[in-house]
């Protein structure tokens, strides 16, 4: 008798534990897809269920909902332009001069992270004086059909040096750098176009 309890013991024992074992592998299971289908909402749209959107999905029906890309004061501080800012793909913000040497033109590079050469001042009674149109600041971007825009000291002023014309045309910007070169300065495409077509007048 003690042996026939003892197994019957043993065995309800162990029947309870693989139900106990079954019955927890199930929850966790069931967890565990509970679980996976929640992160996948969040992962889709955001924990609150109706995150950012995608810029290249956006529509109409998501900006009128409110499901826009971006919330709107970081639109409004990504689209507002500096107060100072001058198109560099604008053609009005260019000038151009037919000048003999010795031009009068003192010229200074840039920060090395952009290139090129700028008017730092005009030479008194010089030629580019006496012309007018030049200023301090202007940006050199071609000399004659030659663009020397972003080039070194040398090879920029090496451009007009090398002129045999005997008046030399120069284009300039009338701007500060950063709106000439950068993520604000106009395309390279954009500036081979326009010194190529040469549609800046010369104003001598």
């Amino acid at each position: 008798m003690k042996t026939t309890t003892l197994l019957a013991i043993a065995a309800t024992t162990s029947t309870t534990q693989a139900f106990t074992t079954s019955t927890s592998n199930n929850v966790r299971t069931q967890t565990s897809l509970n679980m996976g289908l929640f992160d996948g909402v969040k992962d889709a749209f955001g924990s609150s269920g109706m995150g950012d959107l995608d810029a290249q999905r956006e529509t109409p029906i998501d900006r009128w909902m409110g499901w826009n890309t971006k919330k709107e004061a970081e639109q409004g501080s990504v689209s507002k332009a500096p107060s100072d800012f001058i198109d560099s793909m604008d053609e009005k913000n260019y000038i151009s001069v037919n000048l003999p040497k010795p031009m009068g033109i003192v010229f200074e590079e840039n920060d090395s992270e952009f290139g090129g050469i700028f008017v730092l001042e005009i030479n008194e009674g010089s030629n580019a004086e006496t012309e007018g149109t030049v200023r301090p600041g202007d940006q050199l971007v071609a000399v004659g059909t030659k663009k020397v825009s972003g080039l070194a000291f040398e090879d920029a002023l090496g451009a007009i040096i090398e002129s045999s014309e005997e008046k030399t045309k120069l284009v300039f910007f009338r701007g500060p750098s950063k709106f000439l070169y950068g993520p604000a300065g106009a395309s390279a495409e954009w500036l081979d176009e326009f010194v190529g077509a040469a549609k800046v007048e010369s104003t001598a």
